[in-house]
């Protein structure tokens, strides 16, 4: 049996898909469901990382394991990052699209408190948004290609793996670095807060007999998940784990004064192997 083909009927195809894709992004309301999608996406993202860093109070041996674990799908570690980043850019852009349509559509000045009240929320969205950006290639690049400490490219367990609590330590043992990260860490969740809040809306998720439900169950779920990132910089301020890391070190320097009767697994001189991601 012969298929019939149509001339042209790919090239219809292609070019309505491509007008519809590009129809959708100009539209309002498809620029609110890229924001909430991508939101939703990050969002999720945040409650699965924090679930493993707080692996870190089990002790070393079970985050360093994760860690490893992470190690062993690098294809699949690169191709959560990008597509984080993609999900990080596109919410950036086009949350900035949204804000600049609005302004556009309501060019008067805002009479009553309540739409005063949404512009300052929206002025603190933006604000948290800024700063969680900075925070985000800060973090990057002090976890993951470790350019702020390049000394965490060399910390190493007795098993040979990257010492991620040991790296967590050192890191948060500095009294701002620890105040900076849970700092974020506030400004993050209460942007998760009210995105959660936005999303909802968007998505049709959010009616009026559910608002007070959304609402309260969205600050609930951030208060928790700061919380939860909170919790390792401040008990490492309050002394946790550091009884590990000088104990690590002092094997560290044992071995650089010593390194044909030491194993090299606690070496701390930076491999040229691919760092560790946190």
């Amino acid at each position: 049996m012969y298929q019939t083909v149509i001339p042209g009927t790919r090239a219809q195809l292609s070019s309505f898909t491509v007008n519809a894709v590009q129809n959708f992004t100009k539209s309002s309301i498809g620029k609110k469901w890229i924001v909430a999608l991508t939101g939703l996406a990050m969002f999720l993202f945040v409650i699965g990382h924090v679930t493993g860093n707080l692996q870190f109070f089990i002790g070393p041996e079970a985050i360093n394991h994760y860690g490893e674990l992470l190690r062993t799908w690098p294809e699949l570690l690169w191709v959560i990052r990008l597509g984080l980043l993609a999900c990080l850019g596109l919410h950036v852009i086009f949350t900035m699209l949204v804000v600049i349509e609005n302004r556009k559509a309501r060019p008067q000045k805002y009479a009553c408190q309540a739409s005063v009240q949404s512009k300052l929320s929206t002025k603190l969205m933006a604000l948290s948004g800024v700063l969680l950006l900075v925070f985000i290639v800060f973090h990057l690049a002090h976890f993951t290609t470790h350019s702020v400490d390049t000394a965490f490219q060399g910390f190493k367990d007795e098993k040979g793996r990257h010492d991620v609590y040991r790296m967590l330590v050192v890191a948060f043992s500095n009294p701002l670095m620890a105040g900076a990260y849970a700092l974020a860490m506030v400004f993050l969740c209460s942007h998760l807060s009210h995105g959660a809040w936005s999303w909802m809306q968007t998505l049709g998720l959010r009616t009026k007999k559910v608002s007070e439900d959304v609402n309260r169950g969205a600050r609930i779920l951030a208060v928790v998940l700061a919380l939860g990132y909170v919790s390792i910089p401040l008990s490492i301020q309050f002394g946790l784990g550091k009884g590990y890391a000088a104990e690590r070190e002092r094997a560290a320097q044992a071995a650089r004064q010593n390194p044909d009767s030491a194993p090299q697994v606690t070496s701390d001189r930076p491999e040229s192997t691919s760092p560790k991601t946190n």
